[in-house]
């Protein structure tokens, strides 16, 4: 799995945040905590405590290839049910994992039955992700990790997950982003242009983002990594220029 190839994607779980009554603060830290090793976000689904839905949302994530951040739905109450979903999506017993049993009865003793200890009640191959604030773990099943919601809890299992599983996907080389208006130019004028480019310069992502004032302003941007970046958009301004295209403010790292 190469940096390149290697996509990463977040599960973002509980009615509470369809509802409106809390707000996400996963999705930024994790772009965050992936931008410090040079990795990036994807995607991210946010999905309810439907047991139907979340299943089958997992059901499809687990087909895939990708890293996967699950965050919420995994203590003891009745109504946390991403453990239960994410073991019938895969197709495996539930079971109660022996290291997850013995970090439970070392935390809590004897009160860890006969309800704390379903919280490693896990599907049948999980393993351990160490909590470091209440020591109670989440787990992970391939490339897919399941942590708490809470935020103190959840992030730093996060971070021992990519430096500890996924350190050889870290990139010392961070991707810069370029950009440059186009002026009083329709964005029809632009596709042919533009295909031409991506097709030229495959490692980095072309993108262009109209003026949502009213303005006839484009922005284009070019992402990837600095010298891939620096070349493709040379290639665009130049391409621009020599169609007649008028340009505006640029920003560059």
């Amino acid at each position: 799995m190469s940096p390149q190839s290697t996509r990463v994607g977040l599960v973002l779980i509980g009615d509470e945040l369809l509802s409106g009554k809390r707000t996400d603060k996963h999705m930024p830290k994790a772009i965050e905590l992936l931008a410090a090793r040079g990795m990036e976000l994807s995607w991210a689904r946010m999905v309810g405590d439907d047991a139907q839905v979340l299943e089958q949302t997992l059901r499809e994530t687990l087909a895939g290839p990708d890293i996967v951040f699950s965050f919420g739905g995994i203590g003891a109450t009745p109504d946390d049910r991403t453990r239960q979903c994410a073991a019938a999506a895969a197709g495996v017993e539930l079971e109660f994992n022996a290291e997850g049993r013995r970090i439970l009865e070392e935390r809590f003793g004897e009160d860890a039955y006969p309800k704390r200890i379903h919280m490693v009640e896990w599907p049948v191959g999980a393993r351990v992700i160490p909590n470091p604030v209440n020591r109670v773990p989440g787990f992970s099943f391939g490339d897919h990790h399941f942590v708490p919601g809470f935020p103190n809890m959840a992030w730093p299992m996060i971070e021992w997950v990519l430096d500890t599983h996924y350190r050889h996907l870290h990139r010392l080389e961070r991707d810069v982003e370029l950009l440059v208006e186009v002026l009083d130019t329709p964005e029809s004028a632009l596709i042919d242009p533009m295909q031409t480019l991506m097709d030229a310069h495959p490692s980095v992502r072309i993108a262009c983002l109209p003026n949502a004032g009213g303005a006839r302003v484009i922005e284009f941007g070019v992402r990837g990594a600095p010298a891939a970046a620096r070349a493709a958009f040379e290639d665009l301004k130049n391409t621009f220029r020599d169609a007649g295209v008028p340009l505006g403010r640029e920003s560059t790292p």
